[in-house]
């Protein structure tokens, strides 16, 4: 009897809704408003219009799902991260999958575990999903196979006569060489720490060909008097004081050193693959940006890696918030977000650099020819380096290393002083 009420009572709810020019539905969707903090404030370029594109297009697929987003510069993010994790998450947030930041997050309990099952076909590149588990748990999912690299103007190169370097000699010859035609050889982002960790580790790599070992060793007994850490630390130094970065490297922040290099005013600039996005970014002169070109770290004299072994690891990603009172619908977001043709396919499309999923599909040879060096480099790549050294220890080592390479760079303090220094931090 039930059964036959109700069916009456639909139909002439339809039969009414029809008279009325309106379709009356059985019920409607709650509305949600998800919170999504980002470490990409560039809505309209590289990562961030990515980013942006997947979603307006959730909301539009989800009309009852209102995303708000706050997005920061890094290392703003970083600080605003912290005070979240003591007062509440937003619901899905960028991460990095990697000790100095994601051991000390999963132990204070932020983040939702996720069910590895769900991206079986996803199309995650065998290892990838590895810095994002704690004792076999997913909580988080990679965006990028990120290559630290050397970007530079190939037409500024080709005019002056300048040659790509194969050995680290070579580039601080040709740093000497720019300097002497009035320009900067390598803008450095100096002032963040962190991407002159990047290419201290780049050198540490290009000498003991893996590095793994030895680091671990040096965090876990505070011990970083090994001889390939004063090495590498001596090189970076080398640079500094050959004059390759600009005046006030050690001070300048992301943005000033990539504005140097596409103003023209910088022949090179060291910063990660995602930067590829510069070749399609219309706010960059034509005239530049069409002539950007990559190489990675030259070959270090008796180093034991070839041109071929570089440094590269899968770095940021995403997370949902273990508090989330959205969670279910979060976890929806992020499973939008990843399947391969969105997140990987917007990504390629749009210049960003390579996924931590396989892209093969979406390459259709007309790709700017910056891609299609990053995509050669990484294809003929004979080992990665895996985590840069500076994210391979707890979260004051990363501190010490960030804020103290300035000073051991510029010779404010000397390398074993620096190398005492960040071995302290990691008791």
């Amino acid at each position: 009897m039930k059964a036959k009420w109700w069916s009456v009572a639909l139909t002439a709810a339809m039969v009414t809704g029809l008279m009325s020019g309106a379709t009356i539905y059985a019920s409607a969707e709650e509305p949600v408003t998800l919170k999504v903090f980002s470490n990409l404030p560039d809505r309209k370029n590289g990562q961030g219009l990515v980013e942006q594109m997947i979603i307006d297009e959730y909301m539009e697929e989800n009309p009852n799902v209102t995303i708000e987003v706050e997005a920061l510069d890094e290392e703003a993010y970083k600080t605003k991260f912290k005070a979240y994790a003591m007062e509440g998450m937003p619901d899905v947030v960028n991460i990095w999958g990697q000790p100095s930041f994601l051991d000390e997050v999963l132990e204070a309990g932020v983040l939702a575990e996720l069910n590895e099952d769900d991206y079986a076909d996803y199309k995650f590149i065998e290892g990838s999903l590895e810095g994002f588990k704690k004792d076999g748990k997913l909580y988080g999912l990679p965006r990028n196979t990120d290559v630290a690299v050397f970007y530079y103007n190939q037409k500024m190169f080709e005019d002056n006569g300048w040659s790509v370097p194969s050995t680290y000699d070579e580039l601080l010859e040709l740093g000497k060489t720019i300097t002497e035609a009035g320009m900067t050889p390598v803008a450095m982002d100096g002032g963040d720490g962190w991407p002159m960790a990047v290419y201290l580790s780049d050198l540490l790599y290009k000498i003991t060909g893996d590095y793994k070992e030895t680091v671990a060793n040096a965090v876990a007994n505070g011990d970083f008097s090994d001889e390939a850490f004063a090495q590498a630390t001596q090189l970076l130094k080398d640079a500094a004081d050959a004059g390759l970065f600009q005046v006030g490297y050690d001070s300048q922040d992301y943005g000033t050193a990539m504005n140097l290099f596409t103003n023209g005013q910088a022949a090179m600039f060291y910063m990660g693959s995602w930067e590829t996005s510069m070749a399609l970014n219309e706010d960059i002169p034509e005239e530049i940006r069409t002539n950007i070109r990559v190489f990675t770290m030259p070959t270090v004299t008796d180093g034991a890696a070839s041109a071929t072994d570089i440094e590269a690891w899968n770095g940021g990603g995403y997370a949902v918030s273990a508090s989330s009172e959205v969670k279910d619908e979060a976890i929806k977001f992020l499973n939008f977000m990843y399947q391969p043709d969105k997140l990987s396919k917007y990504g390629w499309e749009n210049g960003v650099g390579m996924s931590a999923q396989d892209q093969t599909d979406y390459m259709t040879g007309e790709e700017t020819e910056l891609m299609k060096q990053i995509v050669e480099i990484v294809t003929n790549a004979t080992s990665v380096s895996g985590t840069p050294v500076n994210d391979c220890g707890p979260s004051a080592f990363k501190t010490s290393i960030e804020s103290e390479i300035q000073s051991v760079s510029n010779g404010t303090i000397d390398v074993d002083t620096f190398l005492g220094n960040i071995g302290t931090a990691c008791k």
